[in-house]
């Protein structure tokens, strides 16, 4: 996936001077994420390591794996990838690795993320307590509590 040869043809950030046509052409989206580039987020991919690597490589349901950041564009294409990080990485301090080597969001632009990344002028998160599918949970019994 990250061969200099695969990775410079084939994964492109999108033009920051224009809105995504998915975004544009949709009164559901636009005006409100005109300045949306993409989303972002880390998977996780099942790892064999030495026997002295294995904790760095746990991650929070306890398997062994890497962290992978990806950011997509509003139309599925891969438009960055950092792999390599051990499995107990967190998505924001790999999001900070990948701003600190060579990932660059023009001024202005954001990138969609869930509540694994921290809220900045880059990344739009989810409100915290804040239930987005409200007819959903209204078909539910499960009991909201502040």
């Amino acid at each position: 996936l990250i061969s200099k040869a695969m990775y410079s043809r084939y994964v492109k950030l999108p033009p920051p001077d224009q809105t995504p046509p998915e975004i544009a052409s949709n009164p559901k989206f636009y005006p409100f994420f005109k300045d949306v580039l993409g989303a972002i987020d880390g998977t996780h991919i099942e790892a064999t390591v030495p026997q002295e690597e294995t904790a760095r490589f746990r991650n929070r349901k306890g398997g062994i794996s890497q962290n992978v950041m990806l950011l997509a564009t509003m139309d599925g294409r891969v438009a960055f990838a950092l792999s390599g990080w051990e499995g107990s990485a967190a998505d924001g301090r790999i999001f900070e690795d990948a701003r600190n080597h060579g990932l660059v969001i023009p001024p202005g632009k954001m990138y969609l993320a869930d509540a694994g990344f921290a809220l900045s002028n880059t990344i739009m998160v989810p409100y915290r307590n804040v239930r987005y599918h409200l007819k959903e949970w209204g078909q539910s019994t499960q009991q909201y509590v502040t």
